[in-house]
């Protein structure tokens, strides 16, 4: 079993910053070696930029709240009222008026939180449930769970006082009602406990941490028992679902949260186990999504209901929660591959619609309502992309990913640094940043060097620097920096062929950078009527590939293809050229076939994100 490297954490003993540890708890709390900038010192301009831009802009502010979120929940007259995914909403609606601070996000998040708050009953229940159906009827725990969890969040934020008061009465609503928990609750639901209170655990351990109050603590400890948490990876959709990916991955991230109050091993196992699976045994595609119908799978298939997306945004909640905790870049890698390729491909390029899989190979389809899980899960996590993009370390700032933006930080003896970043990523792997702290000052700067880069330079004001820019390690600068200094980093971008693996096997995808390349067959009218298994008996020609990277808007403004020879549809050793492709960004809606064949496989590499721990 391959583990994180955490031995440093295990010398680090602080003070608990919670202040209430419980006895049987030793007070052992550890520090993140990554802190994020929190969502309002970040601006982000880009594709990360455009992304969110275009999510607030063409899709929140879009919604019909009253009509499709927030109306059971005014009636309450449904014997089974909808799983709606408000608290999910809630929660995407703070951290988008956090980071953008604009008066009609902000707005609507007052709307939406207020409007919980008023029906909320005197025992503190705020679902949409009649009460003989409250608790154990499906989804009710998980909806609440995640009220709890939005309601946090605009305390955090932005300090409402009624918030924190409405999401602790939640959390006792759920406390006191709990021993009435049926002894057959899975079979009558067919559904695994984990499972139908997704998002309860993590909710419950961050009102601990705002609070202090030991009560929801020892409701995880003792009722949930989240430190023996450890299903194993189930493949296959079965009964109960036990493999549900985004389930699974939620509970992995109450763990980590639990581990940095008490620093365990075990509670390491069930994310290690992914990681594994993830990495090494075939659970992730080359897009860096997971899983068929939800669930774990491990054979690469392309096709139908690949990737859901609240499993893709799991995965990279997760993996940004290791970064933090072992300073890994590795994480990093991962990250970024799930985000340009498997979460951006969930959105349409205007931002309005939101798919619920992704698949590699034939016809994608959009999700048609705006409500549930899907839709509400893709929106918080574009809304927490801001902070994923710089960290302070230690006494130092690590930039994770690359996109035009600016952050403030405040480092030790409160001295402000504001760092810029100018770079049309990923098109090219030229980025530049502007430090400005306040007064000259000596820190570290970490650069992440991402694992698919062949070589990296870097230089200080125009001059280069000789310093250790290994792939897959964070390259780090040490000087004193003064007002107005500029890093440049250069990271070569190569096309390259990846080899597929068993269900892939044979054939090859085309990626550059964190991009992978996909095609759309209605470019070509030779094409347009083969389907995804036609498609991929295409052979390519990596020599063919234009060095120069075609530009095309087909998916995003600037954005870029790949123009590619090819031969006809039947498998052929060598390669005429016939076709002339233009194989273009994994988002575009279109993109139907994401492999192909070559006449030598020896021109293709393995991917760079398989065996990262071996």
């Amino acid at each position: 079993m391959k583990t994180i490297k955490l031995s440093v954490f295990l010398l680090i003993f602080i003070v608990s910053t919670y202040g209430c540890a419980l006895e049987k708890i030793p007070d052992q709390s550890i520090h993140d070696l990554m802190v994020p900038v929190d969502l309002p010192d970040v601006k982000v301009s880009g594709e990360i930029g455009r992304r969110i831009d275009i999510t607030v802009k063409n899709n929140l502010l879009a919604l019909q709240l009253d009509e499709d979120f927030l109306a059971t929940f005014m009636s309450r007259d449904e014997k089974y009222a909808p799983y709606v995914g408000i608290g999910k909403l809630m929660d995407a609606l703070v951290k988008f008026a956090a980071y953008t601070g604009d008066e009609e996000v902000i707005s609507l998040k007052e709307y939406v939180i207020n409007k919980i708050i008023e029906v909320q009953e005197a025992d503190g229940y705020p679902g949409n449930m009649l009460p003989e159906n409250r608790m154990w009827q499906a989804w009710d725990i998980c909806e609440m769970g995640y009220i709890i969890y939005g309601l946090i969040n605009d305390y955090r934020y932005f300090g409402n006082e009624p918030s924190l008061l409405a999401a602790r009465n939640v959390a006792d609503y759920i406390i006191d009602h709990w021993s009435s928990l049926p002894e057959n609750w899975e079979s009558i639901t067919s559904i695994a406990e984990h499972v139908i209170v997704t998002g309860l655990d993590r909710s419950m351990l961050t009102l601990y941490g705002i609070t202090g109050d030991k009560r929801y603590l020892e409701f995880e400890i003792n009722q949930r028992d989240l430190a023996n948490w450890d299903p194993g990876i189930v493949i296959g959709r079965r009964l109960l679902i036990e493999g549900h990916i985004y389930a699974y991955m939620a509970s992995c991230l109450a763990q980590l949260e639990y581990y940095r109050l008490q620093p365990e091993e075990k509670l390491l196992h069930p994310t290690m186990t992914a990681i594994d699976f993830l990495s090494s045994k075939d659970g992730m595609v080359i897009t860096g999504g997971a899983g068929q119908v939800e669930i774990w799978t491990d054979d690469q298939d392309g096709g139908e209901d690949l990737g859901e997306s609240c499993a893709t945004a799991y995965q990279i909640r997760v993996y940004e929660n290791l970064l933090r905790l072992g300073e890994d870049s590795r994480y990093g890698d991962l990250m970024e591959r799930t985000i340009y390729n498997a979460l951006f491909g969930a959105q349409s390029p205007d931002g309005r619609h939101i798919r619920y899989y992704t698949t590699m190979e034939g016809p994608r389809a959009y999700f048609e309502a705006d409500t549930y899980c899907c839709p509400n899960n893709f929106r918080r996590i574009i809304s927490e992309l801001p902070g994923m993009i710089y960290y302070r370390t230690g006494n130092g700032v690590a930039i994770n990913l690359y996109s035009s933006s600016s952050a403030n930080l405040t480092l030790d003896g409160g001295l402000t640094v504001k760092m810029e970043q100018e770079t049309d990523y990923p098109n090219s792997g030229h980025v530049a940043v502007r430090i400005n702290p306040t007064q000259p000052s000596s820190f570290p700067l970490k650069l992440r060097i991402p694992l698919w880069c062949r070589e990296a330079g870097i230089s200080v004001n125009g001059e280069p620097l000789n310093i250790d820019c290994s792939a897959g390690t964070f390259a780090v600068i040490h000087r004193e920096w003064n007002p107005g200094d500029r890093v440049e980093l250069d990271l070569s971008m190569e096309w390259r062929l990846i080899e597929g693996r068993k269900r892939q096997a044979g054939r090859v995808a085309v990626m550059r950078g964190p991009m992978v390349y996909c095609l759309n067959p209605e470019q070509d009218e030779s094409l347009a009527q083969l389907d995804g298994d036609a498609l991929g008996r295409i052979v390519i020609d990596l020599a063919s590939i234009e060095q120069k990277v075609e530009k095309n808007s087909d998916v995003r403004p600037n954005g870029t293809a790949c123009r590619v020879s090819a031969d006809n549809i039947l498998y052929s050793m060598g390669n005429s050229g016939v076709i002339k492709l233009t194989l273009t960004e994994f988002a575009d809606p279109g993109g139907s076939c994401t492999y192909f064949k070559v006449p030598d496989l020896s021109e293709a590499v393995p991917d760079e994100l398989t065996d990262l721990w071996k």
